[in-house]
């Protein structure tokens, strides 16, 4: 399997986040399958179990790349993307 590249696990944060915005906007079984499908995606590229690891390993992947685009994890909520999208 090719490395994950940012600018891939970016695209692939956002068809989840699309989806998610989707499936909530309009629950219908289509939205559904789309919102399953972008979470498989995500877990496989990231080699995580479920979506949550997925999510908070892909901003930890991301923080990787430029971390002096960062403060220190706790003062920045490093993880505020995947709390969104979780919820």
């Amino acid at each position: 399997m090719a490395p994950l590249t940012a600018q891939h696990l970016r695209v692939l944060l956002s068809r989840y986040a699309e989806a998610r915005i989707a499936q909530f906007e309009r629950d219908t079984a289509p939205n559904r399958r789309a919102l399953r499908e972008a979470a498989e995606v995500l877990c496989s590229a990231t080699r995580s179990p479920d979506i949550k690891a997925a999510l908070f390993k892909a901003d930890d992947l991301l923080a990787a790349e430029a971390p002096e685009l960062h403060l220190p994890r706790r003062a920045a909520g490093a993880r505020e993307t995947s709390r969104v999208l979780m919820t």
